[in-house]
């Protein structure tokens, strides 16, 4: 606490209205404030005094460096901290109100350092490629060439000359590509002119030789001047530099840097990677460049400004995008696509935290600080303000450069900041999202006003004012009247004390919240939307939002879901989860983070997105979307598909090995439909083994090895193993329909066709039945079912074509992925089992 450390407060040659009794009320110290006037100054000795104690607050920050250096002459091991009252508070029309706030400001001190983050590291060990056109290019080579390991890659060759001593490399060439950060560039270039200026010597024979004079000191022929006399591929002779017909014209280096002179930048995000600078052909800007190339040699480290949970990521699946807006955000490049999710290059990543904002689900979060970190100052300054007798408090979020500079320019130029207005300061301004606002809501604020340079403003603004956008329906949905949030994208004071003092007041929570904010986005959110609506002025159980926002529930038309599961596969939240054993669809809203990754799943197109909050108790309940009565499986009881499906009657095989067919079939629609029961169990451990002879050694010895398992394996085990890898909580991990491993054919079209040829079989489904065709589990059972019709050479043909289509392309994907799950006991053996019984189905059909 400040109890327990120093606390030195003037009141800057008493330009600052302070009362030191009502602040050490404030702030509730039990010994009094000695407020000095010339603390830095004839006053200092008292600060020297302070040194001995463990802990120091000043509430100054002008003469940080000061003090910081009378410390670090004294050698004393106080640890400093320097509060901003006098711009942030004590200077302002209003100064003389402005105790609460000063209070809440140096109550900030006592909160301790936000745990520390990772390191990313960058080595450069000087490798610098300057790119551009001749005369620049070289001519800044040649100054660097003593503190820096230069190399030049000529893009215009025009009205330049290499120099007479080959000091560095020198190359020509179009730049395809520059990727890459401080340490690590990779750059990509065509060598489109005739003559290797790597191997060429600079002898001038070529020069004297070309009757065109297209070659000039730059050593590079001129297209344009061309005769194609070749007169100086023969004075080149034996040295080769010059190869009209160039077979292998890309070339590619790594470098620590890059100096691009080029009229455009190559590279064009918003914010280029570290140790790349770009000052095109402007001679002032291109020696402030070079200037900076010096500062980028050797080891560095930066904090990794993010944490990534790809488990909860909505980006993506089975090839169907999903969410895609921390990849729209990014200024930086630093994220890309990366299968069903999203790889993040910290190398690349400057901090700007735009990607945690706008993320739904909070697989993407913030780190410096973390959101809890933040929360903590948010809940600290909040109350001691409140608690002083301050009264609709705004929070004024900014970063440490020019808007904090800006802040200080008001306070000195201007009105200052109003006493209810109390600045906080962030790493970036586009770091603060939706749960961030209204956390600061649920902890008292009247209003979060958001400070950005224009800068800034144009790369995220959009994206934090949308984010606000929805905060502000929420809360004013709820009864809490006024505006809220304000987003302010300026660098001028005047234009901030304009729009800082022209904001009203806004309502806000009759009682503080007391909780702590969660590391997850949704559970912060929870409590934060939980907390405002059970102080809400007008309580409400929904409220609309508007596209893109993160809250909503899903529509599905009963009349065409067919109950597949094929969105409660593609769902990264576990928002639409299954029936388990039952033919159910059922859905927890406040799970949902309206990524539309369902509605692209849903081949039927019976899914669609209505974004809402919903604030009454079901939204964290599991609401039934759609169902069907099941119906049993006529040999094991178990429930298999729905009752209006037509059931397949199966007649008994004429034909012994037949009958083993169909029972092998039967035995594996049975097993991957539902976890075997203990009879089952019971049943295949008990059945004779197998003698492995010539023809079926595989296949025998995989039922040895299946019933073998089966005689160790309890019942619910085999259930609980079956529902992790089949099953899932809202997403299996081995998806089990056909369709995903046919990767040539979208989904839809296999689904008609196969519903097709079972129509064309008399086995057509009813209106209203709800059975996905294309499980295995099903796709097995229809193969029983065709055998039983037969042997003839008809019916072996519609055994092969089906098993063709539909299963022979399909089982080794989805046995391959039962295999390498480390889940999988008891169902390796039945998917080693399945991959030898079709492979020998494989090759007896083939015949057919």
């Amino acid at each position: 606490t400040l109890e327990d450390r120093a606390l030195k407060i003037c009141n800057c040659n008493k330009t600052i209205a302070l009362d030191a009794k009502a602040l050490g009320a404030a702030l509730k110290l039990t010994q009094p404030i000695q407020m000095h006037t010339e603390l830095c100054r004839k006053e200092v000795g008292s600060f020297q005094e302070s040194l001995k104690d463990e802990a120091c607050v000043v509430a100054c920050t002008q003469e940080a460096p000061l003090f910081s250096e009378i410390a670090q002459t004294a050698n004393a091991p106080t640890q400093l901290k320097f509060i901003n009252i006098r711009e942030h508070a004590g200077w302002s029309k209003e100064g003389a109100q402005a105790m609460p706030k000063i209070a809440a400001l140096l109550a900030l001190a006592e909160l301790p350092e936000p745990e520390s983050v990772p390191g990313v590291s960058y080595q450069s060990s000087g490798q610098l490629l300057i790119m551009g056109p001749t005369e620049a290019a070289i001519a800044w080579a040649d100054k660097l060439a003593e503190q820096l390991e230069v190399n030049v890659l000529i893009m215009s060759s025009r009205g330049g000359e290499l120099p007479a001593e080959r000091r560095y490399p020198v190359w020509s060439g179009k730049v395809k590509s520059v990727k890459g950060h401080l340490g690590e560039f990779e750059v990509v270039w065509e060598q489109h002119n005739p003559i290797d200026l790597e191997v060429c010597t600079r002898c001038n024979a070529c020069i004297h030789a070309c009757p065109e004079q297209a070659i000039d000191f730059s050593y590079q022929i001129d297209m344009d001047k061309c005769k194609a006399h070749r007169e100086c591929v023969k004075a080149c002779g034996a040295i080769r530099a010059i190869d009209f017909e160039r077979a292998e014209r890309e070339r590619s280096e790594r470098f620590d840097m890059v100096l691009d002179f080029s009229a455009q930048p190559l590279i064009r995000t918003a914010q280029p990677p570290q140790g790349y600078l770009a000052p095109g052909a402007d001679p002032l800007k291109q020696a402030l460049a070079a200037g900076q190339l010096g500062q980028m040699v050797g080891e560095f480290e930066k904090p990794r400004f993010f944490a990534y949970n790809e488990k909860i990521c909505a980006h993506s699946r089975s090839s169907k995008v999903g969410c895609n807006q921390c990849l729209d955000v990014c200024s930086t490049g630093a994220i890309a696509p990366d299968g069903d999710h999203v790889k993040v290059d910290p190398h690349l990543c400057m901090g700007c935290g735009g990607c945690a904002t706008v993320c739904p689900s909070g697989a993407m979060s913030y780190a410096y600080p973390r959101v809890p970190d933040l929360g903590a100052r948010l809940k600290r300054v909040l109350s001691v303000y409140a608690q002083a007798g301050g009264k609709d408090a705004c929070l004024l979020l900014h970063n440490a450069g020019e808007s904090r500079t800006l802040i200080a320019k008001l306070a000195r130029r201007g009105k200052g900041l109003p006493a209810r207005a109390i600045p906080l300061e962030v790493h970036h301004p586009a770091s603060i999202g939706i749960d961030v606002l209204l956390a600061a809501l649920a902890y008292g604020a009247g209003q979060v006003a958001v400070l950005a340079t224009p800068k800034e403003a144009a790369e995220y603004g959009d994206a934090l004012e949308k984010q606000m956008g929805f905060a502000e329906t929420i809360a004013n949905g709820l009864g809490y009247g006024g505006t809220h949030f304000r987003f302010l994208a300026t660098d001028e004071h005047a234009v901030l004390e304009k729009e800082i003092w022209a904001l009203a007041p806004a309502a806000s929570v009759a009682k503080p919240a007391t909780y702590n904010l969660s590391p997850e986005k949704r559970t912060t959110l929870d409590f934060a939307i939980d907390h405002l609506a059970k102080q809400a002025p007008k309580p409400q159980e929904e409220i609309k939002l508007g596209a893109g926002a993160p809250y909503g529930q899903v529509l599905v038309d009963k009349q065409t879901c067919t109950l597949c599961m094929a969105c409660v596969g593609a769902c990264p939240e576990s928002a639409l989860v299954d029936g388990r054993d039952q033919p159910m669809l059922k859905f927890i809203e406040r799970n949902c983070v309206q990524c539309g990754l369902c509605e692209r799943t849903c081949p039927e197109n019976a899914i669609t997105l209505a974004p809402r909050l919903l604030l009454a108790a079901q939204a964290k309940q599991e609401v039934m979307l759609n169902e069907a009565e099941p119906f049993n499986c006529v040999r094991c009881g178990k429930p298999f598909g729905t009752r209006q499906m037509t059931p397949l009657k199966f007649q008994p095989p004429e034909v012994p090995e037949d009958g083993a067919r169909a029972g092998y079939y039967a035995l594996l629609a049975r097993l991957f439909y539902s976890g075997p029961d203990a009879a089952l169990l019971a049943t295949i451990g008990g059945a004779d083994e197998i003698a492995i002879g010539a023809e079926q050694s595989a296949l025998a010895d995989a039922w040895n090895k299946l019933a073998a398992a089966a005689r160790v394996m309890e019942a619910e085990a085999a259930r609980l193993e079956y529902d992790e890898i089949l099953v899932g909580t809202g997403k299996a991990e081995v998806t089990p329909y056909a369709s995903y491993y046919l990767a040539d054919t979208g989904r839809e079209k296999i689904l008609a066709r196969l519903r097709g040829e079972l129509a064309g079989w008399g086995l057509a489904r009813s209106g209203g039945a709800h059975e996905p065709e294309d499980h295995m589990a099903g796709l097995f059972d229809v193969m029983r079912h065709l055998i039983s019709l037969g042997s003839e050479d008809a019916a072996l043909q519609m055994q092969q074509g089906f098993f063709d289509r539909y299963i022979a392309r399909s089982y080794p994907g989805f046995c391959g992925a039962i295999s390498k799950s480390e889940k999988a006991n008891f169902y390796k053996h039945v998917a080693h089992f399945a991959e030898s019984f079709l492979l020998v189905e494989t090759e007896a059909l083939k015949v057919f």
